[in-house]
């Protein structure tokens, strides 16, 4: 495979600095990405470019994950209005740890192959470099008018942020610069990928490396993912989507990607899998003929899923988005865990019901009309229950008269009713 025609096809490709294709060419090359390690998860965000890192081993040569953790003490302005939290030390190495787990499922850390991934930390070749010492064999070899001319050091001086751009910020591009330099001169790195936004900060690393050891270096840039309504990508209600189950779970995950667009499905198809053009032009000409059946989406959602998560989650991610259009879902009801459960029903109203009534049994008119505020009154869950249109835990209630007890109860506290096709409440057990 030839990683820049690969990613040429993906629309993953915004720069290429002339030279790039040649020395990818030539042979097995090193290249490497920054990971801001603010976070001990990697959201939606940084998939991109741990994508060009993975097709960038598949294509033969070796890829460098770089977690920034002296970058991430200081704070990079490339699109940003504002300064980053500062990170202690402790705190960057948990969360490089955290980090390195979830990219060991895209990239091989583990085999004996030549071109096996490593995971660096600039903080290791920082932490003892002097500011004297910095000055003198960095600093003085970029100039103040070539760091000035940067877009995003310009938009920061020219009032985006409030506060203008402090002197650690500004000196953000020399120390990526320094990084490009340290792996160029240690691990043969020639290569440096990131986002666009990074251009700026990538050069001056190559201009580094040019002026202090006469050596050819290489920027390859991505451009950044956005919406097809122009929205931010990867950003919900909630806040990021996130790589790790605690902070987003493999079903809200899977149904993020989902819910794309045909648009967007199109085009994330590209960048977030590894299904061949062949198959993603099958995929798109199914869509064609069938858009209601989504299958663009589904298959998007699917090697997503599996390749983040498992596919034990994802088929659990199938089978909980099904229960709320299934009339049989009582099993596959009983098999989510809570936080599914929670994410399945976010935002249905909520009621509250004591745990000794539920144990001692309460009839079922009385749980729904006056323990809870399902229904007005008695007489109109009677009613609506003798027209076969409630259902307990998926489970159409055919007699007025039934009883509720405990062993109606979902992971011990909630119970779900539903009322008519498509009103739905959670009762949950309160002590």
């Amino acid at each position: 495979m030839d990683f820049i025609e690969e990613l040429t096809w993906r629309g993953m490709i915004h720069t290429v600095m002339p030279g790039t294709d040649e020395q990818l060419k030539k042979g097995m090359t090193t290249a490497y990405l920054g990971i801001d390690p603010t976070a001990d998860s990697l959201h939606i965000g940084h998939l991109c470019g741990v994508m060009m890192l993975r097709h960038f081993q598949r294509c033969g040569h070796k890829p460098l994950a770089l977690v920034g953790g002296a970058t991430g003490m200081i704070g990079d302005p490339s699109g940003k209005s504002a300064e980053r939290n500062l990170l202690d030390e402790a705190t960057l190495r948990h969360n490089q740890e955290a980090i390195k787990k979830q990219l060991s499922k895209f990239l091989d850390f583990e085999s004996d192959a030549p071109n096996k991934a490593e995971m660096v930390n600039n903080y290791d070749w920082t932490k003892d470099v002097t500011f004297l010492d910095f000055a003198r064999e960095i600093g003085k070899h970029i100039t103040v008018n070539y760091m000035m001319a940067k877009d995003s050091v310009q938009k920061r001086l020219n009032g985006e942020a409030r506060d203008g751009l402090s002197f650690t910020e500004f000196t953000y591009q020399l120390l990526q610069g320094f990084d490009f330099y340290t792996l160029y001169k240690d691990k043969n790195c020639k290569l440096q990928l990131g986002g666009s936004d990074q251009w700026g900060n990538i050069t001056t690393g190559t201009e580094l490396i040019r002026r202090k050891l006469g050596g050819e270096a290489y920027a390859l840039t991505c451009p950044l993912i956005t919406k097809a309504d122009g929205g931010k990508f990867g950003k919900t209600e909630s806040g990021n989507v996130w790589l790790d189950p605690r902070y987003t779970s493999p079903y809200k995950f899977y149904q993020f990607w989902l819910n794309v667009s045909d648009a967007d499905a199109e085009k994330y198809l590209k960048i977030f899998t590894a299904l061949t053009k062949e198959e993603i032009d099958a995929l798109i000409e199914e869509h064609a003929k069938d858009p209601g059946q989504r299958p663009m989406q589904k298959r998007l959602a699917k090697e997503v899923t599996v390749m983040v998560h498992s596919e034990e989650d994802y088929n659990a991610a199938v089978e909980a988005s099904s229960i709320l259009f299934s009339n049989k879902a009582e099993e596959a009801l009983r098999h989510l865990d809570e936080k599914t459960l929670l994410d399945v029903f976010d935002g249905v109203p909520t009621f509250n019901i004591v745990k000794a009534d539920i144990e001692a049994g309460v009839p079922v008119i009385e749980l729904l009309a006056t323990k809870t505020a399902v229904f007005p009154s008695k007489g109109e869950a009677r009613k609506m229950i003798q027209q076969g249109g409630v259902s307990i835990n998926k489970q159409k209630v055919t007699d007025p008269n039934a009883v509720i007890t405990a062993e109606s109860l979902l992971n011990d506290k909630y119970i779900l009713v539903q009322r008519g096709k498509k009103n739905y409440f959670l009762l949950r057990v309160a002590e």
